[in-house]
């Protein structure tokens, strides 16, 4: 087999030597604070079992959906769990993409067009970072949850004479930030983008299953979808499942499936798993105790953070993720370790995944943890680091 090229073996090796090199985990059977399953679902039975049923008396027995969804591969349990998804969600529509990678990169490699401004959160998530490198609009950051920066960003660029051709402007931002685990003050955007006419784009990915009615996610919780121009709905997360959609109208629906390549240019998914899909939806309106459970979990981490005097080291976040922040690779990855060797499985963030002097724990809370559990991994914790 030939060997990789020099240049390319040379930057493995300087990951190695900041002790950041990613390596494939091997499964364990610890105590999960690591998953993005909040609330359970990738381990119902129930939604295993009616996802089965549902095949079955609807004559699917077909592995695959054999091609794009232009072609060969829209079979009909898209149809359906389509329109299921943009009713639950109160949107006009929803179309249904492979992963949230492929919807964000699908997204804004698309609908933003030249002479278009696209002003994105700078901890916005890589999959949307990679499709604004796509697109042909300019962008900017602006400051994390800042709207007086994201304020002094349009007044830059915005016309100061109507002689002057009117600029688009996408508003770029996710209700849950996935390293963070803090949400912006929605109702602030939304008041700065109607006040300059701009687009807001919103990732749910980590909102999905946690909050709103129903775990609809924080754009229902505020009740302002008529006020979102499009939000990224990720299934991998609180749906324990696996693709994603983007909500909104049904022109954007037409226009995204005329011209984005990440869903043009690939296979469908299987009957199966938009038949998951559909599926966990439906138990999102009747398992709520399922979501009553992960906020009770939220609220006593947060308790015993503080009791333990824990809480100088996380980020503020009343979402499932919560993060503690502990600088440098070799630190954050040996007491990660040791909190593995106690029985708990909580994962060390590295450099350059976030920037360095941020290398972090991050623990991802779920309805199924023990109230015993969150108490016992937080107080190692505070003998780790005290």
């Amino acid at each position: 087999m030939k060997s990789l090229p020099k240049n390319l073996i040379a930057k493995l090796e300087v990951r190695t030597q900041n002790n950041a090199l990613r390596q494939l985990p091997e499964y364990n059977n610890l105590v999960d604070f690591t998953s993005n399953d909040y609330i359970g679902f990738s381990k119902s039975k129930a939604i295993f079992e009616e996802t089965h049923q549902y095949l079955l008396e609807n004559h699917f027995t077909q592995n695959g959906a054999t091609g794009s969804r232009l072609i060969s591969g829209n079979h009909k349990v898209y149809q359906e769990t389509e329109n299921y998804i943009a009713q639950f969600h109160q949107a006009a529509s929803a179309l249904i993409f492979n992963s949230g990678y492929d919807a964000n990169l699908g997204f804004f490699s698309s609908v933003p067009q030249k002479g278009n401004l696209i002003l994105y959160d700078e901890l916005c998530h890589a999959s949307i970072r990679d499709g604004i490198q796509l697109s042909n609009a300019k962008s900017y950051k602006f400051k994390h949850n800042d709207f007086e920066d994201l304020e002094r960003l349009i007044l830059k660029f915005k016309p100061t004479t109507s002689n002057q051709q009117p600029v688009t402007i996408y508003i770029v931002t996710e209700t849950v930030f996935s390293m963070d685990g803090d949400c912006p003050n929605i109702e602030e955007l939304l008041v700065v983008s109607e006040k300059y006419g701009c687009y807001v784009v919103v990732d749910e990915a980590h909102a999905l299953g946690v909050f709103g009615k129903n775990g609809s996610g924080l754009v229902q919780e505020y009740g302002v979808e008529d006020k979102v121009f499009a939000r990224i709905m990720t299934f991998g997360k609180g749906l324990g499942c696996h693709g994603a959609a983007v909500l909104g109208s049904q022109e954007l629906k037409q226009y995204l499936v005329n011209f984005s390549r990440s869903f043009i240019y690939t296979t469908g998914l299987s009957p199966h798993s938009v038949a998951t899909i559909l599926v966990a939806y439906q138990h999102l309106e009747t398992e709520n105790s399922n979501i009553t459970l992960l906020k009770e979990n939220i609220i006593h981490f947060n308790q015993q953070k503080n009791l333990l005097g824990l809480k100088p080291l996380f980020v503020r976040s009343k979402s499932a993720i919560q993060s503690a922040i502990i600088p440098g690779n070799d630190k954050v990855k040996l007491i990660a370790n040791k909190l593995q060797e106690k029985g708990f499985d909580v994962k060390p963030i590295l450099s350059p995944t976030v920037p360095e002097g941020q290398e972090r724990l991050r623990f991802c809370l779920h309805a199924f943890n023990s109230k015993e559990e969150i108490a016992q991994v937080l107080q190692l914790l505070s003998t780790f680091v005290f």
